[in-house]
């Protein structure tokens, strides 16, 4: 009877972890196809799987997990010199400029990044990805990145579910 519920969750984890997967897509599919559904429950299913996904990238940030060994000593290992690689260093110096910047705001103001995270989980910018690992990085308590997220989350597929027909237009342009 609620196999919806769990592929939903699972299709909702799986696109918090592979991001190309698209959720949003899914629901409209689901609730379409489904017309019965409860648009709460389909909100839940959605925002659970999401948080559950993503609290890996913000556990990993926040250094409570390590990445799988192949991946760790991929980015971690000694390389020869490389001009290439020298020359993307300094392309990129701006923006790890940037980032650490906004890391250490993120600190001295945690209020600011609560906010950004929780508008973020709602309506998709900035980039829900990048405030998730942000969160962690800035070491926001894990309570307000469950509580934020499955706030934000849970009101954006709700109301996905509840008015499919309102934002179905915006997938086809």
């Amino acid at each position: 009877m609620f196999a919806w519920f769990w592929v939903t969750l699972g299709v909702a984890f799986g696109s918090a972890i592979v991001p190309v997967i698209s959720v949003e897509v899914f629901v409209l599919g689901l609730v379409a196809s489904e017309p019965g559904l409860h648009w709460l429950l389909v909100g839940a299913a959605v925002s659970i799987g999401q948080i559950a996904g993503k609290l890996l990238y913000y556990l990993a940030a926040r250094g409570s997990i390590r990445l799988p060994r192949f991946l760790h000593d991929r980015l971690h290992r000694e390389r020869p010199p490389s001009r290439r690689r020298d020359r993307w260093h300094q392309r990129t110096k701006w923006l790890r400029g940037k980032v650490e910047a906004l890391r250490e705001r993120c600190h001295r103001h945690p209020h600011w990044m609560t906010g950004t995270y929780g508008v973020s989980s709602l309506v998709g910018l900035p980039p829900f990805m990048a405030t998730t690992v942000l969160a962690g990085l800035a070491d926001m308590r894990m309570s307000t990145f469950l509580t934020a997220g499955l706030t934000g989350r849970f009101i954006r597929y709700s109301a996905l579910a509840a008015c499919p027909a309102v934002f179905a237009g915006w997938f086809h342009h």
